[in-house]
């Protein structure tokens, strides 16, 4: 099973999920065991083909860090934070997250883009 921790304690991940707010980027930080590798991406795997199904989801990516670390990010687009929450909060998502090993540990957080001057639009 995975473990929870919040990328802003001051504002973790379930108090996110009351906001109205759309489009929005998930960004998951996870970290493993270097002996557990291969089965944290077989679990996101899984995950990710479920979430694929669901309802305002748009896209998602998984990036291993680069060199020996036993990080990786994964970031998803979803519709709206409503979206995400229904897929999020589904009894059989919440199940498959005993998939994950038990040296996992997920720090998810949600983003919406901004614009900046001259830099990016939102």
């Amino acid at each position: 099973m995975v473990n929870f921790k919040p990328l802003d304690p001051e504002f973790p991940i379930d108090k996110q999920l009351g906001v109205d707010a759309g489009p929005v980027v998930l960004v998951n930080l996870f970290t493993v065991d270097p002996a557990d590798k291969d089965a944290l991406v077989e679990a996101w795997k899984g995950d990710a083909i479920w979430m694929k199904k669901q309802p305002g989801y748009i896209s998602t990516q998984l990036h291993e860090a680069v060199g020996e670390s036993c990080m990786y990010l994964n970031y998803a687009i979803w519709d709206s934070v409503a979206d995400f929450r229904a897929a999020f909060s589904n009894p059989e998502f919440q199940k498959a997250l005993s998939h994950y090993p038990s040296s996992a540990v997920t720090a998810p957080h949600l983003f919406e883009k901004i614009a900046v001057s001259n830099c990016c639009t939102a």
